[in-house]
């Protein structure tokens, strides 16, 4: 109840600051909340939604919310916080650098189970028309106290009639990554999307090659998203 309330506020927040230009919120209904190939809530269904603000200079600051569900560990909201730079050169070269919070509000060690930890990351990405590569690196990944580098490229290939083919690869890297994993691993995800009205839907698969001891298998996700303030 506490991660709903957190997300309802977000929306209040965006409502009262809609009218200011740069204001927007993402919300998003997902089967599952998979993040670098593993999921977040057990493979749960997760509602999420975001609040950012956007200069015209380039600066963005934003928060991003979602409930969790980590087996062994006390705590069901994940709540980021993000800011960075982002632009396009005269070429159509997009870049964005930036910080991001990973933070887990009313998460304690318990009798039963522990603390999620809080942890940061720096990043950077590059992308020209479909596609886009980033780099991702945190020097405390997980709470582990050890670093982890996390490589990805994405595209997003138009079709006819709004639909569009959707594929992704990433490579996990670093002492965090095998201490969480028992070693580096990627993931993949290839699938497609739909745009209508003010609604994007992605079907996807998803999966990584982590040993299977651990529990972590394929799967299907189904997401939908909107956008705040709607246009004409």
């Amino acid at each position: 109840m506490r991660n709903l309330r957190i997300l309802a506020a977000l929306g209040l927040i965006t409502a009262a600051g809609a009218a200011d230009a740069g204001v927007s919120s993402t919300w998003t209904i997902a089967s599952d909340y998979d993040f670098r190939g593993v999921t977040q809530t057990d493979e749960n269904p997760a509602l999420q939604a975001s609040l950012d603000y956007a200069h015209d200079s380039g600066w963005y600051v934003g928060a991003w919310g979602s409930n969790v569900d980590f087996p062994g560990y006390n705590g069901s909201m994940e709540l980021d916080l993000y800011t960075g730079f982002t632009g396009t050169t005269e070429g159509g070269l997009g870049w964005d650098a930036g910080i991001i919070w990973y933070s887990y509000p009313g998460s304690d060690d318990s009798a039963t189970e522990l603390k999620i930890p809080d942890f940061p990351e720096i990043y950077g990405s590059l992308s020209f028309g479909w596609f886009k590569g980033k780099v991702s690196y945190s020097n405390d990944f997980g709470g582990t106290s050890e670093d982890a580098f996390y490589l990805d490229a994405s595209a997003t290939v138009p079709l006819p009639a709004n639909f569009s083919i959707l594929a992704h690869v990433g490579y996990s890297e670093g002492d965090a990554i095998k201490t969480l994993y028992g070693d580096n691993y990627v993931d993949y995800a290839a699938g497609v999307g739909f745009t209508g009205g003010h609604f994007n839907l992605a079907l996807k698969y998803v999966d990584q090659d982590i040993d299977s001891s651990l529990g972590l298998g394929d799967r299907v996700i189904f997401t939908v998203a909107t956008t705040f303030p709607w246009g004409e």
